[in-house]
């Protein structure tokens, strides 16, 4: 097919239908974190088994990013993209069956599974429609639907609230869903990769900067889903907030990280990608540091910079992957790295949030992790591919 030269016109319209699916498929796995007080108190858990709810989620995503990757190429980017909507809105219309907590945990599973079908089929799909004089911007703009989903998704939870149960969210998902699998199906063109090389997860894992970018996305995965995932909690049951205001910081929290994210895509194609993502992981660890050491006074001023900055990272960390990989490996790749990043940065990290919360305090934890993920700055300089 041939590519898309400039990013206007029917190209810029596509790229907005993308940013429209990646918002909706985001915002669904942000839902659990507003909602989570709600479910603690009607379910009587306690902070570890309510932040577990994140490692099912993150399991499930891991689980289907990679089969993603492994074979969504052969399979179709859009026949994948399609049956990611439809699984979403089956999962979602279940909802109304999930009274007991551990079904909770089954539903979370499906719906991360669901969701992570999508990523590894629309990044190749991306790089296939648009010259790659543009990917860094076309990506970017794409990546923005995430940080969007998570600035409004805690309001658009408030909004539903005051009209449904918290099950009733996930319906009114459910429904939007199943309309953008019919649109999506009937304006996309089908792209495969059919003649993948034989060895290619053998020649992909024996990559060192495989393993490195993966650890750099945990982190960067953690400072971002992870820290969004507990806040509330942080906030209603530590920092002594009601549910709608901590709620309300969580979301304008996040108002200025739809702006940095497309800001990233320009300083990408003009800058040194390394140093970009240096920059942003070890200035993203200083707030996260900050996290734990100021009071409920300034929480909302540190949450807000610790969002701005970590929501650049993830356009500069695809446009990596998808220059360190080639065309037949991107996806696979793309898959391997999101599916490690999920699953320990969006689900083992704020469960182990949770236990720190429980055992003395959400903010020593987050401290901790600020430290760590400060240290794990310095393995960007070892991506040899980038250079």
């Amino acid at each position: 097919m041939d590519r898309y030269p400039e990013l206007r016109g029917k190209a810029l319209l596509f790229l907005f239908f993308l940013w429209l699916l990646w918002f909706i498929n985001f915002s669904i796995r942000m839902v659990f974190s507003p909602i989570l007080p709600i479910v603690e108190d009607e379910f009587m858990v306690n902070h570890a088994r309510a932040s577990s709810i994140f490692i099912f989620l993150s399991a499930g995503y891991g689980i289907a990013v990679l089969v993603s990757g492994l074979y969504s190429g052969r399979f179709g980017y859009k026949k994948t993209i399609v049956l990611s909507l439809l699984l979403l809105s089956l999962v979602n219309f279940s909802t109304y069956f999930m009274y007991n907590f551990f079904l909770l945990y089954v539903f979370a599973f499906l719906i991360g599974f669901s969701v992570g079908l999508y990523l590894p089929s629309a990044i190749p799909l991306i790089t296939e429609y648009y010259a790659e004089k543009n990917w860094g911007k076309a990506i970017a703009i794409h990546d923005t639907g995430a940080s969007s989903a998570i600035f409004i998704t805690p309001f658009i939870v408030l909004l539903l609230l005051s009209f449904f149960q918290w099950r009733g969210i996930f319906i009114v998902y459910a429904f939007i869903f199943l309309v953008c699998a019919v649109i999506f199906f009937s304006v996309s063109t089908e792209v495969k990769i059919s003649n993948l090389p034989r060895a290619m997860l053998n020649d992909i894992v024996k990559r060192r900067s495989l393993w490195l970018m993966a650890i750099i996305w945990v982190f960067g995965a953690g400072a971002n889903l992870g820290i969004y995932a507990i806040t509330p909690l942080y906030l209603t049951k530590e920092l002594n907030m009601g549910v709608g205001y901590a709620n309300t910081i969580l979301g304008i929290s996040r108002l200025g990280s739809v702006g940095v994210a497309i800001a990233c895509g320009f300083l990408i194609d003009k800058f040194n990608l390394r140093y970009v993502m240096f920059a942003i992981i070890v200035i993203t660890s200083i707030f996260t540091i900050l996290m734990g050491l100021v009071g409920a006074r300034y929480i909302g001023f540190v949450l807000f910079f610790q969002a701005f900055f970590v929501t650049g990272f993830f356009p500069v960390g695809l446009v990596a992957i998808a220059k360190m990989f080639n065309r037949e490996m991107r996806s696979l790749a793309t898959g391997l790295i999101l599916a490690m990043s999920i699953l320990f940065g969006g689900g083992i990290i704020p469960y182990f949030l949770g236990v720190s919360g429980d055992l003395h305090s959400f903010a020593i934890g987050i401290s901790i992790f600020g430290v760590v993920l400060m240290l794990s700055s310095t393995l960007i300089f070892h991506l040899k591919e980038l250079e």
